[in-house]
């Protein structure tokens, strides 16, 4: 299909793109790697009258090590991180998440910011970005504000951004001495989209785990970290029944996703068995 007419603007600046997406309201949409926004414009899921394609502006380009952190500019491609040896080393498990994003013509062209912003229950990023503790950094006509990961995804396809605001960078703390971290997930045979996924950062001693961080997405409407599993974990040694306890705990108080290819208790009993992998993994 062919989507609806609309007017196509290409700014040259980050100042330039704010001025426009003020001025033309929610008539609006940001373009970057347009892979989630043109298959629904095309599908008459999503009808703009305006489209501002943000994809060239330098300002929102470039991967920085800031020492403590690592900032990750809005249209750094998912292959940028798959490949990134500062961030196989500083953060490998985001290097290993992105590599598991679709497939390479999709990495090569669909940006971190992109993915953060449109707030697909199935993407990747989300999970792996709140067991980092990560910050969403925003900007618009009126200055610049930071959004814990953890305020950020709102509900499905909706975040915290305002709607004058960009998505300019991610900031991700770097991974601490003694610290691992294990991202799964169940993809699905045609799209990659994560039927379920787990990610799990934990400072490891021996098989006793500390500053515990367990997030999921994929089979909820809103990824989200399981605090209540976090706590079980804090600061106690791995064991078999430790482990059977916070498996029978994962989805506890959510809304579950559920489809003809996969209903919602078969979506919790992998979220179940890969909370298992991903702990089995940190202490192996």
């Amino acid at each position: 299909m062919i989507s609806a007419e609309f007017e196509y603007h290409r700014p040259t600046s980050l100042e330039e793109a704010l001025r426009l997406l003020k001025e033309l309201g929610e008539d609006a949409k940001l373009l970057a790697g347009g892979h989630s926004l043109i298959p629904m414009m095309k599908l008459r899921v999503a009808r703009y009258s305006h489209i501002i394609d943000i994809g060239r502006i330098s300002e929102l380009k470039g991967l920085e090590d800031k020492g403590d952190h690592l900032l990750i500019g809005a249209l750094v491609t998912h292959r940028e991180v798959e490949k990134s040896d500062l961030i196989k080393s500083k953060v490998p498990i985001l290097s290993e998440c992105a590599s598991q994003i679709a497939d390479v013509q999709v990495r090569n062209m669909g940006t971190v910011g992109g993915s953060m912003v449109h707030a697909d229950p199935s993407a990747d990023y989300p999970p792996v970005m709140l067991v980092l503790d990560a910050k969403v950094v925003a900007k618009n006509l009126e200055g610049e504000r930071e959004i814990d990961v953890d305020d950020f995804f709102v509900s499905a396809f909706t975040t915290a951004l305002k709607e004058d605001e960009i998505l300019t960078a991610v900031k991700v703390p770097v991974m601490k001495e003694g610290e691992k971290a294990f991202y799964t997930k169940l993809p699905h045979p045609a799209t990659g989209f994560a039927l379920v996924s787990c990610a799990v950062k934990a400072k490891v001693d021996g098989k006793r785990l500390s500053d515990v961080r367990v997030a999921f997405g994929g089979f909820v409407l809103t990824p989200y970290r399981d605090k209540s599993i976090e706590a079980e974990l804090e600061g106690k040694e791995l064991t078999p029944e430790l482990i059977d306890r916070v498996c029978s705990m994962v989805g506890e108080g959510q809304d579950i996703i559920g489809d003809w290819y996969a209903d919602e208790e078969y979506r919790r009993e992998v979220a179940r068995a890969y909370l298992r992998r991903a702990l089995e993994s940190l202490t192996a």
